[in-house]
């Protein structure tokens, strides 16, 4: 990699870890979406941690690549990911009256019983906040640089070309590229919505919406 001789080693590092940081924080949102789709696909009965996982991992998602459960450095990083997901995931169900419980037992939308949170008033929900914390990813750079390439196997890394980004960006309704990645996401979030079986779609809609995405992801990256 060729740099400019008045780019130091620790601007360079600052640049790759912003670039990681861009593409973790995307990647959070493809799974956002792709998680509240499953856990509304099965209704009341919910998931497990391992079910939902399992999910992520096929199709019409693939978000995540094999895990070794017996490896718990390697689980690490996609449990750490999943539950920040989770925990946002029911800070944005909370205005529309829905909650989510969230146990690796069990994980599932349901009415909301109180007006926020499961604890006592004023009480910090220290759980939350750990999750929450994307600073709490970090672990060794070369063991997190593989942990992503193994949660991310599959999906498209490098930059794509402009007409598959055109075309991407046609899938999701644009007839002109956003500036910016928030409407893409958005967009995105209403159409996975809109392809729910239950609202007369399929899981086809689901994958070639999912395909666009992770174009887009990979081009705002």
């Amino acid at each position: 990699m060729m740099t400019s001789p008045d780019v130091t080693a620790t601007e360079l590092d600052t640049t790759v870890a912003s670039s990681e940081l861009r593409w973790l924080e995307q990647h959070t949102e493809h799974l956002l979406v792709a998680v509240e789709h499953e856990l509304r696909q099965v209704g009341p009965a919910g998931l497990s941690e391992l079910e939902l996982i399992k999910a992520l991992q096929a199709e019409p998602w693939a978000l995540i690549g094999r895990v070794n459960y017996h490896e718990p450095d390697q689980l690490y990083p996609v449990h750490f990911l999943l539950f920040h997901v989770l925990y946002r995931l029911r800070d944005q169900l909370a205005p529309g009256g829905e909650s989510l419980l969230i146990s690796p037992l069990r994980l599932t939308i349901t009415k909301q019983q109180t007006v926020a949170g499961d604890g006592l008033p004023g009480e910090e929900d220290k759980l939350r906040a750990f999750y929450l914390d994307l600073s709490q990813y970090h672990m060794p750079e070369a063991t997190i640089h593989q942990m992503m390439d193994n949660f991310w196997r599959g999906q498209c890394r490098t930059r794509p070309d402009l007409p598959a980004v055109s075309e991407a960006a046609g899938t999701l309704g644009f007839t002109e590229l956003p500036e910016h990645f928030s409407p893409i996401k958005q967009r995105f979030r209403k159409l996975v919505m809109q392809a729910h079986p239950d609202r007369g779609g399929n899981t086809e809609a689901v994958q070639k919406l999912n395909e666009a995405f992770s174009v887009l992801k990979a081009h705002y990256a």
